[in-house]
């Protein structure tokens, strides 16, 4: 087994829709995986187009965005080391539902569907062991919406952020003064408010002296505290 063999099955054993997947399982999926690499503002797939692969972060960043009928660009998701996104084409080649680009130098491992469907219909136990994670990783979504349903702007946003810090932390950032690259208008779109209701949530906390805004930044100087707006 190669070295980049080696690194693919060790990336994919921590992404949550692999988690139920065994070593030899693991390997599988690894042999028809191919590194790939984007720079830094790189369209990866737009919304609309033939959805034939899914990719794991290996390194750096990238966001999910959908336009709206009235011009606007939402931000649906952050995507770092770890993430995977593009997932259903391993199961149909329905049509990107959002358009995926990078925030930074990005590299992934990426897999075709057709390859992954024919692993699947060669290994089912592999099919039922990635229908099992789906189905909890689905479960998660909705308690996670249920839950949103019930938090106020302030929560939510300090949920978004909360969510970064700890992306960032997984990639070696520390316990305080952790730096996060995302723009207001990300922050506001992912917390579901407007922009204006999350700007005067985060001068509340820039006064509070838990954060410092820059431009498209956010540095989180003590995340314990930004825990206590969360509910």
């Amino acid at each position: 087994m190669g070295t980049s063999e080696q690194e693919a099955i060790d990336l994919l054993a921590h992404v949550p829709v692999f988690e139920a997947l065994g070593p030899r399982e693991l390997m599988r999926v690894a042999a028809v995986s191919v590194p790939r690499s984007f720079d830094a503002g790189e369209v990866i797939f737009r919304e609309g187009d033939a959805s034939h692969t899914c990719y794991i972060v290996r390194s750096g960043h990238a966001r999910a965005i959908r336009a709206h009928g009235d011009g606007r660009t939402l931000t649906l998701a952050h995507f770092g080391p770890g993430d995977i996104f593009g997932e259903l084409a391993m199961f149909d080649d329905e049509r990107r539902s959002a358009t995926v680009e990078t925030l930074d130098r990005v590299d992934v491992v990426a897999v075709l569907g057709s390859d992954m469907r024919r692993l699947l219909r060669e290994h089912p136990d592999i099919a039922v062991k990635l229908v099992i994670s789906l189905g909890r990783r689905l479960r998660e979504a909705n308690e996670r919406i249920a839950r949103q349903s019930f938090q106020t702007v302030q929560s939510r946003v300090a949920g978004v952020l909360g969510q970064l810090v700890i992306q960032a932390q997984a990639e070696g950032a520390g316990d305080r003064d952790v730096l996060v690259v995302v723009t207001q208008a990300d922050v506001a779109q992912l917390a579901g408010s407007s922009r204006e209701s999350a700007s005067r949530f985060l001068a509340v906390l820039e006064r509070a002296g838990i954060v410092t805004q820059g431009r498209g930044r956010v540095v989180v100087h003590d995340p314990e505290a930004l825990k206590r707006y969360v509910y």
